[in-house]
C-alpha cells in the first residue's frame, strides 16, 4: 500500500445534507440519494467535486464499535452561505493537518484502504487522529465502481508528540 502525501487543509465551507448513521446501519446510499438530485442548487459551489464528510465522536477510533453512531454529510464546498437552499445545512472545517491517500478502485473496496490506513499505516506512524472533519474527495476520476475510479482520503492527524 502507499504512503500519504501531507497537506494542510485551510478553512473550507460546505453545504449539504446530513445522516447519524454507523458502519453496521450503513445509510450512505440513502444519504447520497437525497442529496444528488438537489446538489444543482447550491449557489456558490467551488468547482465540481463532492465530499463525503464524516463527524466521529471524540473517542470513536479508541475503541472501534460498528454500532457506534457518527454522522455522515454528502456536500460541495462554497464560496460563501448565501442563498442556501431550503433543507439543505451548512458546515464549516478548521484548517488543519491531514494525510492523503488515493483510494484506487471500486468505491465499494474502499473499507480494504481504511483499513490499511488505520490498521496499518496510522499505528506505525508518527501521527494520531484529529479530532476534525473526515473526508472522501469525489473528483473527476471517481467512478462509483468502475476498476479505474480514484478518490482521495483526507485523514485528520496530528503528531503523536503533540498529543501526548
Amino acid at each position: 500500500m502507499q504512503q500519504p502525501r501531507f497537506e494542510i487543509l485551510p478553512e473550507k465551507t460546505f453545504v449539504g445534507k446530513r445522516l447519524n448513521m454507523s458502519y453496521a446501519d450503513n445509510k450512505t446510499g440513502e444519504l447520497w440519494r437525497r442529496f444528488m438530485p438537489r446538489r444543482r442548487e447550491i449557489a456558490n459551489a467551488i468547482g465540481t467535486e463532492l465530499y463525503s464528510i464524516e463527524l466521529y465522536p471524540e473517542q470513536f477510533f479508541t475503541s472501534f464499535n460498528p454500532a457506534a453512531q457518527f454522522e455522515k454529510w454528502a456536500a460541495v464546498e462554497v464560496s460563501s452561505l448565501e442563498n442556501t437552499p431550503a433543507g439543505m445545512e451548512t458546515l464549516l472545517s478548521p484548517q488543519g493537518l491531514y494525510a492523503v491517500f488515493v483510494h484506487y478502485g471500486p468505491a465499494s473496496t474502499g473499507p480494504v484502504t481504511y483499513g490499511y490506513i488505520f490498521t496499518d499505516w496510522l499505528p506505525s506512524s508518527a501521527y494520531v487522529v484529529d479530532q476534525r472533519l473526515h473526508f472522501a474527495i469525489m473528483g473527476e476520476k471517481y467512478k462509483s465502481e468502475s476498476a479505474d475510479s480514484e478518490e482521495e482520503i483526507w485523514i485528520p492527524v496530528r503528531s503523536k508528540q503533540s498529543a501526548g
